[in-house]
């Protein structure tokens, strides 16, 4: 895994995991993936 995609996985991975702990557990995946994609519209800017 080359350095670019070891950050870009870190940035993945940390947007899920504050995902989930603000919205908890319990949830259908479909809201998570939601979430995520607004956390990622967030991040990119």
């Amino acid at each position: 895994m080359t350095k670019e995609e070891d950050k870009l996985s870190n940035e993945i991975l940390g947007a899920a995991i504050e995902v989930h702990s603000h919205l908890g557990p319990g949830l259908l995946e479909s809201a998570y993936e939601e979430s995520l994609c607004h956390a990622s519209l967030f991040y990119a800017c």
